[in-house]
């Protein structure tokens, strides 16, 4: 076995985290599309490797960027609090092929109600696997909680959609285009917070700067997930908002009058092309590992912290989940 080369800290991100920047180049990395295709065996090794950094030896022959490689495999594939393999629809790295193909056909079949209705309950059940599979696992939630949460948020994206569907049959027609946007948002805002109910009811658990676990905070868990909501709906507002104006222009000309068959796959197309910068952007808007000042957390938590530790906690950290 080799040792870790001076100074490389395999836990640590490539980019400066507390920079917009630096978080745009590390979500760039692990959102990467290409990695759904690695097969699990290289998942499983590139695990294998990372822990074996982390106790400060790799096989001969591993180089630091072969080490790099491994951990965007890593992050992109298992789940920063628990270390297990997430399923492959739940990846953010999956949120480019996933999304597009949905939002692609959300864009394209809303005139009928019908339609709506099916590909709105499609998308909700993929956001509700994403939802899970990128919640703080430290706090578990019930296959009813699942279902509740589920059930709400398909019912807010159907009742969303029809009512706004109905409503703007005589309206012009690129307000019908923006529906679909409209119950996604709304969705998301229902569909998260539902999902991650138990860290709302019973807290997450935040640390100090080093790390060290210093209670459980339902404010923390209500930032995390307000950030979360917010980053999910920028994710998607370009491509809904955007593309339907670019396609209501595009349809006036006789060449696409004439290619109608084609609308649909040039919508998911264009989809996929906004998703491939936005997934990483919207990831990006707020840091991985959220802070709170002491003074923010509930009173009996901020006590019980100041009686410990004095002024030499001034905030905690939180994994505020994507």
């Amino acid at each position: 076995m080799a040792a870790v080369p001076l100074g490389f800290n395999i836990d640590t991100p490539r980019w400066d985290q507390s920079t917009f920047m630096g978080r745009l180049k590390h979500f760039l990395n692990i959102t990467d599309p290409r990695t759904v295709l690695v097969p699990e065996e290289e998942l499983d090794r590139a695990k294998a490797l990372l822990w074996a950094c982390r106790a400060g030896l790799v096989p001969p022959g591993n180089s630091q960027e072969q080490l790099l490689y491994a951990k965007k495999l890593y992050d992109s594939a298992f789940h920063p609090d628990s270390g297990e393999k997430m399923n492959l629809i739940g990846r953010m790295s999956f949120q480019v092929p996933g999304g597009m193909a949905l939002t692609g056909c959300m864009l394209q079949f809303y005139r009928t109600v019908p339609a709506v209705v099916f590909w709105q309950w499609v998308n909700q059940s993929f956001n509700a696997i994403v939802n899970y599979t990128n919640r703080n696992a430290a706090s578990p939630i019930s296959l009813r909680q699942i279902g509740v949460a589920y059930v709400m948020a398909t019912g807010t994206a159907l009742a969303t959609a029809v009512g706004l569907n109905l409503y703007t049959k005589r309206a012009p027609p690129l307000l019908a285009r923006w529906v679909p946007f409209a119950a996604v948002a709304a969705a998301n805002c229902v569909n998260i917070p539902m999902m991650r109910q138990q860290e709302i009811i019973n807290g997450i658990a935040v640390t100090d700067g080093d790390n060290n676990e210093l209670g459980r905070s339902r404010r923390a868990a209500v930032k995390g997930i307000a950030q979360v909501v917010l980053s999910r709906i920028t994710m998607a507002a370009p491509g809904m908002i955007i593309l339907p104006i670019i396609m209501e222009r595009l349809e006036k000309f006789t060449f696409m009058q004439r290619i109608r068959v084609l609308h649909a796959p040039l919508q998911v197309l264009l989809c996929g092309g906004f998703l491939l910068f936005m997934v990483p952007t919207a990831c990006a808007l707020f840091p991985q590992r959220c802070s709170l000042a002491l003074a923010d957390l509930e009173p009996e938590l901020r006590d019980s912290i100041v009686t410990k530790h004095g002024d030499k906690v001034p905030y905690v950290y939180f994994n505020k989940g994507l």
